[in-house]
C-alpha cells in the first residue's frame, strides 16, 4: 500500500527567479566529450556542421541549453589558447597530463567552440588559464573574442575567418587553483584573481560576468579569503566589483574517491547513500551563503556552482582517465534532488554546471564511432524540469513527510520544488523510495489549477539504464492527476521523478 504525502504550494507568494543559468553544462578536453562527442570532425560520415556533430546539437537544443563552460576543468589550466586558432595543419599539438596522458592535436579550439554555442543557442562560458598561463594571455583572449574595430587581436581573429565579435559574458578566472589549477594556498589564489580579472576588460557591448576559482566542498576557508580580497566584514561598503561571482564544485561519490562504485551495479545500501550524498548539497550552499551574507549583504556577489554531479568507477575496458560512466535511474535522482535545492537557493546560486554534457561523468548523452546516440536518465530530468528556466521559485513545505533511517540520521524520501511563470506553474517531485510507490496530494494554496497535466520518469529498478539497443528503458511517460479537495492528487511509483504543470 502506498504511503501518503502532503506538498504544500504557496502559488500567491513568488521568490526569487530561477536563473535558467543553474542548468547550465560543462565540456572538458577529457576523454570523448570533445573528440568523438561534440566533434567528429569535418570527414565524419555522422552528420556534421564542421565537424560539430548534429546529432548531438539537436539533441541538447531541445534542452534549452542555457550556457556551455569549456575548455575544462583541469585542462584549462594547461591549455594555451592560441595553440587552437588558424588552420588545423598549422596548429601545434599537445600532451593532455590530466586525463589520458593523450596527444591533443588542437583541432577543436576557440572558432569551433564558439560555432559549437551559435548551434546551440547556449552563451560560452570560457574557463581561462591561470595554473600556467599568463595574465597576458588571458587578456588577448579577451580582446581576441569581445573587440570591435582595430587591434592586434582584432586583426587575428579577422585573419582567420571572424569579422564580427562575439558575445561571451562568462569568464572563469582559473579552475580548483586549490588542487590541479596550481595547489596554491588560498590567500595567493585571491591575490592572483584580483590581478587576473583587473586586466579581463570590457569591450564594446559585452560585459563580462568574471568568475573566481572557488572551494572544493565545504571549504569555507577559501571561499571567505576570496571575499575578504574584496570586501570586509560588517564594514557596510559594497565588494569591490572586480569579479561578479565566487564558484564551488560538489561532486556526489558515494563510497572513496579510490573505490567509488559502479553506476550500475550497486546495493540498496549504495543507492541510499548515494542519495543522502546528494541531499548534503543543500548544506553545503546554505553554509557558502550565510558566510557571502556576512560580506556581500545585498547579494550583488553570485554564487557558482561550476561542476556538479555522481562520479563512479569507469566502465570496465574503459581508458580509467577518460571519465566514462554509464547513467542510472539513481543518476536522475540526484540530479533532481540539485535541482531542488538549486531552486531554494536562486537568490544567490545563480549559475550551476554538470559535469559532464557528453560521454564523461554524468553525461546528458552516450555516443558511439557508428552514429549511435543515447539520451541518458539524467538528460531527461533536465527536459522535464525545462519550464523553471527564469521562473520565480514558490515557497514548497512538505508535510507528513516519509523519512528513511541512514545511520541513525532521518534521511527525507520526499523531494520537491515549484515555480511559476506566465500564469503557469511547474511543480517537482522526486519519491526516493526504492520500493514503496507515494501517493502526493498536491495543497494549492492562494490560487487554483485550472488545466493540469503531469509527467514521470522511473524504471523497473534503480539500476535501469538506457542503451543504444534499448534508448528508451528510462524515459517520460504520462503521469495521471486527479483533482482532490486540497488541489491534486498523483502516484508517484518507487525512485521516481514527476513534474506537474498547472494553468492558474
Amino acid at each position: 500500500m502506498a504511503s501518503t504525502a502532503r506538498v504544500a504550494i504557496d502559488l500567491d507568494v513568488p521568490g526569487p527567479t530561477i536563473s535558467r543559468h543553474l542548468y547550465g553544462h560543462f565540456a572538458e578536453h577529457l576523454g570523448r566529450c570533445i573528440y568523438g562527442g561534440f566533434y567528429v570532425g569535418e570527414d565524419s560520415p555522422i552528420p556534421n556542421e564542421g565537424g560539430i556533430r548534429l546529432d548531438v546539437v539537436e539533441a541538447l537544443r531541445a534542452l534549452d541549453i542555457p550556457n556551455l563552460r569549456w575548455p575544462g576543468g583541469c585542462f584549462a589550466d594547461e591549455y594555451h589558447w592560441k595553440d587552437g586558432i588558424g588552420p588545423k595543419a598549422d596548429r601545434p599539438s599537445m600532451v593532455n597530463t590530466h586525463w589520458g596522458n593523450v596527444e591533443e592535436n588542437n583541432h577543436f579550439g576557440t572558432h569551433e567552440f564558439m560555432a559549437l554555442c551559435e548551434l546551440l543557442g547556449a552563451a560560452p562560458y570560457v574557463n581561462g588559464n591561470v595554473g600556467s598561463g599568463t595574465v597576458r594571455e588571458m587578456s588577448e583572449w579577451v580582446e581576441y573574442l569581445t573587440r570591435d574595430g582595430d587591434s592586434p587581436m582584432v586583426r587575428q581573429r579577422k585573419a582567420n575567418g571572424r569579422d564580427e565579435p562575439w558575445q561571451v559574458p562568462f569568464w572563469g578566472i582559473g579552475n580548483e587553483a586549490w588542487g590541479c589549477g596550481g595547489n596554491l594556498r588560498a590567500e595567493a589564489y585571491a591575490d592572483l584573481a584580483r590581478q587576473y580579472a583587473t586586466f579581463l576588460k570590457d569591450h564594446g557591448d559585452n560585459k563580462l560576468y568574471r568568475i573566481a576559482a572557488g572551494a572544493s566542498d565545504d571549504d569555507l576557508n577559501w571561499t571567505e579569503a576570496l571575499l575578504k580580497s574584496i570586501s570586509c566584514l560588517g564594514c557596510g561598503r559594497d565588494p569591490k566589483n572586480l569579479y561578479q561571482a565566487i564558484s564551488f564544485h560538489y561532486y556526489t561519490v558515494a563510497g572513496t574517491w579510490e573505490n567509488k562504485g559502479s553506476a550500475t551495479e550497486f546495493s540498496l545500501d549504495d543507492y541510499y547513500r548515494t542519495l543522502s550524498k546528494a541531499q548534503d548539497v543543500e548544506r553545503v550552499v546554505r553554509a557558502h551563503s550565510a558566510l557571502m551574507d556576512a560580506y556581500d549583504p545585498e547579494r550583488k556577489i553570485g554564487l557558482v556552482l561550476d561542476e556538479w554531479g555522481t562520479w563512479w568507477d569507469v566502465e570496465p575496458g574503459t581508458n580509467p582517465g577518460f571519465l566514462y560512466q554509464q547513467n542510472a535511474m539513481r543518476d536522475a535522482l540526484v540530479a533532481s534532488l540539485h535541482f531542488d535545492v538549486f531552486h531554494r537557493h536562486a537568490e544567490r546560486l545563480v549559475m550551476a554546471n554538470i559535469a559532464q554534457t557528453v560521454n564523461v561523468l554524468q553525461a546528458m548523452l552516450l555516443t558511439d564511432d557508428d552514429g549511435g546516440l543515447v539520451r541518458t536518465p539524467t538528460y531527461h530530468v533536465f527536459e522535464m524540469n525545462k519550464g523553471h528556466h527564469d521562473a520565480r521559485s514558490l515557497p514548497v513545505h512538505v508535510i507528513e513527510p516519509t523519512t528513511y533511517d541512514l545511520d541513525g540520521k532521518a534521511m527525507d524520501l520526499v523531494s520537491a520544488s515549484a515555480s511559476v511563470k506566465d500564469g503557469r506553474a511547474l511543480v517537482s517531485l522526486s519519491n526516493l523510495d526504492p520500493d514503496a510507490a507515494l501517493d502526493v496530494v498536491l495543497d494549492l494554496r492562494g490560487a487554483s489549477s485550472r488545466e493540469s497535466s503531469g509527467r514521470l520518469l522511473t524504471a523497473s529498478k534503480p539500476q535501469a539504464y538506457n542503451t543504444v539497443t534499448d534508448p528508451d528503458a528510462v524515459a517520460p511517460v504520462p503521469l495521471v492527476v486527479e483533482p482532490e479537495p486540497r488541489g491534486l492528487r498523483v502516484t508517484l511509483p518507487p525512485h521516481s521523478f514527476a513534474t506537474v504543470s498547472l494553468v492558474l
